[in-house]
């Protein structure tokens, strides 16, 4: 009879795990997928180390560009991510990278944000994470003073100058008819390079930011004028890895901040001498 209660009291307990096991893996089962994967700690890990590091091109004025003189790296992006950096608790570093290898940088951890005049396109929403639009851009045709180009039509034939892995590549591109009637499409490292190509003759326009191309007009007024028609407009925004959601949100809350309290208007006036904050 003992035996019999024994191997009884054995079957019940065995079913029990059985029962139990089976509604834990069920349960698990039924988890969110981002419940099952490792909990992201990119903004902690940025705290933990104290600072961001931030990718650039160190020659982009007047998002970020060496100062003359200083070799400082200032600019109107410089001083919001400082700012930035400084409402969310830490530091940032700057760090100077070949800009066609900027997303490179990103993704192999090399950098922690891209901030430097970056233009949101389907192409790079596939490959990192952005946020929200802060100012808007277009993308510009400088010519000679004086040149006879007045418009896009004008570019035919023509060597026309472009920073490598720059959407304005993009923004040529589509329009069609005007980039199959390029004679070429000559691509610099940055956009002083090709400005200062542009100066001596040897392109004949350089599409380009406005930001920057209204920035060099202002200091070589003499040198540089721009034509009305354009490749159209765009959006700039922060762009970070895909995975590092904690961290994208904590840059934003910082963004929003200094949208509300007028810090980035007031940065925007300083570098544009109006608030062009989207």
């Amino acid at each position: 009879m003992k035996k019999r209660l024994a191997i009884i009291l054995v079957l019940c307990l065995s079913l029990t795990l059985l029962i139990t096991g089976c509604s834990s893996k069920k349960a698990d089962e039924n988890k969110a997928p981002e419940q099952k994967q490792t909990a992201d700690t990119s903004f902690q890990d940025i705290k933990d180390q104290g600072y961001f590091t931030l990718g650039l091109d160190d020659a982009f004025p007047p998002m970020g560009f060496r100062e003359e003189g200083t070799n400082e790296i200032v600019g109107f992006d410089i001083d919001l991510a400082k700012e930035a950096a400084k409402r969310m608790g830490v530091e940032v570093k700057f760090q100077p990278v070949v800009w066609d290898t900027v997303i490179e940088e990103l993704n192999n951890g090399n950098i922690d944000v891209i901030w430097n005049g970056l233009t949101i396109t389907p192409d790079r929403q596939k490959q990192i994470a952005f946020t929200k639009p802060y100012i808007s851009d277009r993308q510009i045709i400088v010519v000679q003073k004086g040149s006879a180009l007045t418009n896009k039509a004008g570019l035919a034939g023509k060597k026309v100058g472009i920073q490598a892995a720059s959407s304005a590549i993009e923004a040529v591109e589509k329009d069609k008819a005007t980039s199959d009637a390029i004679g070429e499409l000559v691509q610099f490292d940055n956009n002083n390079d090709a400005l200062l190509d542009l100066k001596s003759g040897r392109v004949d326009a350089v599409v380009v930011d406005e930001v920057v191309g209204r920035y060099y007009l202002a200091k070589h007024a003499g040198d540089y004028q721009v034509l009305e028609e354009n490749f159209g407009s765009e959006d700039f925004g922060v762009g970070v890895r895909q995975s590092d959601k904690t961290f994208l949100d904590e840059l934003q809350k910082a963004l929003d901040a200094m949208k509300a309290d007028g810090t980035s208007a007031e940065i925007s006036k300083k570098w544009f001498g109006e608030d062009i904050m989207k």
